[in-house]
Formats: C-alpha cells, sequence, structure tokens
C-alpha cells in the first residue's frame, strides 16, 4: 500500500490597504479600551456591536488629528484641553 503524501497548508495573504484608502495609512491600533466601554454601553442598558470599538477608535484619531493641528496652528507642541 502506497503512502499517502500529508496535505499541504494554504498560504493566507493579507489584505493590505490601498495607498490613500485612509488618512495617514498607518497600521492603527485601538486606542480606547474595549472593555471599559463594552462595559459602560451595558450600564447603560444597551448592547455594543462588534464593529463599535473599531468606529470610536476611528473618531479619537479624528479628534486627535484636527486637535494636533490647531496645536500646530497655534504655535505650541502640547495638545492642551481647549484643542480637543
Amino acid at each position: 500500500m502506497a503512502k499517502k503524501k500529508p496535505a499541504k497548508k494554504k498560504v493566507v495573504k493579507k489584505k493590505v490597504a490601498k495607498k490613500g484608502s485612509k488618512k495617514n495609512c498607518v497600521a492603527r491600533e485601538t486606542l480606547c479600551v474595549g472593555s471599559k466601554v463594552k462595559a459602560y454601553i451595558k450600564s447603560k442598558d444597551c448592547m455594543t456591536s462588534a464593529d463599535s470599538i473599531t468606529a470610536l477608535s476611528d473618531k479619537i484619531y479624528d479628534l486627535l488629528d484636527a486637535a494636533t493641528e490647531r496645536t500646530k496652528a497655534n504655535k505650541r507642541s502640547t495638545v492642551k484641553p481647549q484643542d480637543l
């Protein structure tokens, strides 16, 4: 009886974002603590969808981008509460 060859594993390539598809096309990490956000939402008697944390993090990036632009426009290097 002939020996069977082990099946080859499929190599899955990660999708890479196209240039210019997002502002500052840098691999963005989550800026908020997901468990804390979910707990807060749950305390308001609501549920959290799977994409909510990512959407919230994107909003935070937008807010911080605007704040840093305002900081630079005011010739400062420190982001202050009024920049937010």
